[in-house]
């Protein structure tokens, strides 16, 4: 599928689906300790889809729903492992990159689902490529957005200060509650205090990590931080830190790249904001090149977030034009 470099929102018209309240709710036991919510909407006999959320941490929300007709898919939701409705929130005990993968395959097996579209943002464009790339024979498309590879590289661009360049303000005050003598390392500066045994100084350090963040994701931002709450904050900084700090756990370091050829023969759409500053365009442009299934839509008045009007739209295109039982 080609690459089109400058793409605006070729169904800007379209609208969400209404929102509708899943007609199945459950908690599902699963090792190390977990209970991971899950959720079915739309239709039982619909194509079947999952929904992996961003962070990791983030949970999974109503408007994810909306992405989707009701009357064609089936569509699965799930708080991933320590986030959302899951328990134990912000536990980072048995929580890797594996456990999630594992995690996704238990919820396809227990649902009768022989294959399905993955959806997902973010990081979780990063769990639905590693999770294609272990299980590619479950995997009908894979629909991405924002896309982000756990590289190295990655890092450093957003907590080593390239994304700082532009945003010196949110920056300055992210950077300048650690001590000076730390900063060369922010990510592990964090991790200090995130896992403190204070409690209340891991939920200071939380909200400023997530306001971070928050500031940057979309296009229009006034670079307000934002205040979440203390336990979403702590959740979704906790998760995220303990992910980034571990490389995402993965072999090497671009190893989803090392492993497009497992995924080359499956249909897969990315969708990317041209000003993203959370995860830059470079990123979803190497992707595609690596993989001649995909089609890129880079949408040129867009951040990083799924809110953003022009990704939005194209994300919708994309849902409602996959061919029936894909």
């Amino acid at each position: 599928m080609p690459e089109n470099p400058r793409h605006d929102g070729a169904g800007a018209k379209r609208t969400l689906y209404p929102p509708r309240e899943p007609y199945r709710q459950q908690v599902m036991e699963v090792p190390g300790g977990h209970r991971l919510y899950v959720e079915e909407c739309g239709t039982r006999d619909g194509t079947p889809v999952v929904v992996l959320h961003g962070g990791p941490g983030g949970g999974c929300s109503p408007g994810m729903r909306r992405f989707f007709n009701p009357r064609r898919y089936r569509t699965v939701l799930f708080d991933q492992r320590g986030c959302g409705r899951s328990t134990p929130q912000a536990s980072v005990e048995n929580n890797t990159t594996w456990d999630l993968v594992a995690d996704i395959e238990r919820i396809r097996e227990a649902m009768g689902i022989e294959k399905w579209i993955v959806f997902g943002g973010s990081w979780g464009a990063t769990l639905a490529l590693i999770y294609a790339q272990t299980h590619p024979d479950r995997v009908s498309a894979l629909v991405l957005r924002g896309v982000f590879t756990m590289t190295e590289r990655e890092l450093k661009w957003f907590y080593g200060g390239g994304a700082g360049a532009f945003w010196p303000e949110q920056w300055t005050a992210f950077a300048n509650m650690i001590p000076k003598a730390e900063r060369d390392d922010l990510i592990t500066a964090y991790h200090k205090r995130l896992f403190s045994d204070d409690e209340a100084e891991q939920t200071r350090f939380a909200r400023a990590w997530a306001g971070w963040e928050s500031a940057l994701a979309v296009l229009e931002s006034s670079g307000h931080r934002g205040a979440p709450s203390g336990g979403y904050a702590r959740a979704f900084a906790r998760l995220e830190n303990h992910y980034f700090i571990n490389a995402g756990f993965l072999e090497e370091d671009g190893q989803i790249y090392r492993d497009m050829p497992k995924i080359e023969h499956i249909p897969g759409y990315i969708v990317q904001g041209r000003y993203d500053m959370i995860c830059p365009p470079a990123t979803a442009v190497k992707l595609h090149r690596l993989w001649p299934g995909s089609d890129l839509r880079i949408v040129t008045h867009a951040g990083h977030a799924l809110s953003e009007p022009g990704i939005t739209a194209e994300l919708l295109e994309i849902m409602d034009g996959q061919p029936a039982g894909a």
